[in-house]
Formats: structure tokens, C-alpha cells, sequence
């Protein structure tokens, strides 16, 4: 199946490296390219993407705001937003991750990482892993002080170990090897506990791990 990849970018050349990066995978097609937010969530809806390559710093309605319309937007539900930023120490990620982006890459990455990049997002996974996104959820949390609340109290103590390890960058099956249970299991867990938390995506069940306390800084 070929992936409809949409980028949004305001820089005309970082579009067009890109453009010719997606079209070079036999798998993908750019199907719209956007200079602003408006126009990323214009095309969103006109094109049919899969996913939208979204750069978070953006004319007119930035990145954030975008992926938040992307997410609200129920003809939209299949639409994944992959969100690009020059550092990744940028605290927006993290607020982007809450608007509904699936997660997050810098700028200078490598192509190829790139081109995966887009393949896990468009399959349905989070890009989360131990490094980045972790220590960044991490640096923003420390900085805003946010309290431990004990986690997610409409969950199971089964579902809580779930989200635990999926927070700390775990697959379905590296969480099934942790509990002893097999990757089908662990990723019915993942679906329930997302279900019960209304999150749209496993970014987002790292975002609530975090922000109740059920994963606090310094313990990834």
C-alpha cells in the first residue's frame, strides 16, 4: 500500500528536499505540500493523506494548532501527524504530542531514519523510544513542576504496568516479554487502556503516563 504523505514546511527548500526524499520510496507518494498551518489542514482534508509531515513553527496557524484541528476533526481520524522541529529540546513537542501528533523527528535526521519514521507512524505506532522523546517529556515535566497524582485510577493494576512500560519506550512485544504475556495480549491491553483514557494514540498514553505521575522524571 502507498503511503500519501503531506508535507508542511515554510521553508520552500526544506519541502522540497523532502518532497524528493518521500517520492524517491517505492512505498510512498507526496500527495500536497503546505507553506503554513491553514494550508496543511486545507490539504489534509482535500488530499486524502495518510500521514502529514508537520513542521511545528509555521506562518498563519502554527504546527501545534494545526495537528490539534487534525486531531479534532472526526473525517480526519486516519490522518497521522508526524511533527518536525530544528531542536529537540523544544518544549512545543510536547504540547504537540497532546494535540495528537504520533511523534516527533529534528530536522537534521538522516534520510533514512526519516523514511521509517513515516512508515511506523503511517502503520499506527507512536515514534517513541527511551532517548529523545522520553528525556523531553522528561525536561518539560521537571520544568513545570507537575505534580504525581498516582496515575490513571480507571485503570486495572495489569493495565497501569502496561502504560508504565509502554512510557518508557517499550513495543507490544518487549511489554508482552516484561508481564509475561504474549505481543496480541499486550497490544489488547494497549487498546483498552487507550480506549478508557481517550487517547488517540500511544504518544498520548506517554503524555497521561507522565503528567499523572504514573511515570515520573529521572526513572526512564
Amino acid at each position: 500500500m502507498t503511503i500519501r504523505v503531506l508535507l508542511a514546511d515554510d521553508q520552500t527548500l526544506v519541502r522540497a528536499a523532502f518532497a524528493m526524499l518521500v517520492e524517491s520510496a517505492r512505498d510512498m507518494e507526496v500527495v500536497g505540500q503546505a507553506g503554513t498551518g491553514r494550508e496543511a489542514l486545507a490539504l489534509a482534508r482535500s488530499e486524502r493523506a495518510d500521514l502529514v509531515v508537520m513542521d511545528i513553527r509555521m506562518p498563519d496557524l502554527d504546527g501545534i494548532e494545526a495537528t490539534r484541528l487534525i486531531a479534532a476533526d472526526e473525517d480526519l481520524a486516519d490522518v497521522r501527524v508526524l511533527v518536525l522541529t530544528t531542536y529537540d529540546t523544544d518544549e512545543n513537542i510536547v504540547e504537540a504530542l497532546r494535540a495528537g501528533a504520533s511523534g516527533f523527528l529534528v530536522k537534521d535526521t538522516r534520510p533514512a531514519e526519516l523514511l521509517d519514521a513515516i512508515r511506523t507512524v503511517a502503520a499506527g505506532e507512536a515514534l517513541l523510544s527511551p532517548g529523545p522523546t522520553a528525556r523531553l517529556i522528561e525536561r518539560f515535566l521537571r520544568s513545570r513542576s507537575a505534580p504525581a497524582t498516582g496515575g490513571p485510577e480507571c485503570l486495572s493494576e495489569r493495565e497501569r504496568e502496561v502504560l508504565t512500560l509502554l512510557a518508557r519506550g517499550l513495543n507490544n512485544t518487549e511489554i508482552g516479554e516484561a508481564l509475561g504475556l504474549s505481543p496480541l495480549t499486550a497490544k489488547t491491553h494497549v487498546s483498552r487502556i487507550m480506549g478508557k483514557l481517550g487517547a488517540r494514540d500511544r504518544a498520548q498514553l506517554v503524555i497521561v503516563a507522565y503528567e499523572s505521575g504514573l511515570v515520573t522524571p529521572g526513572t526512564i
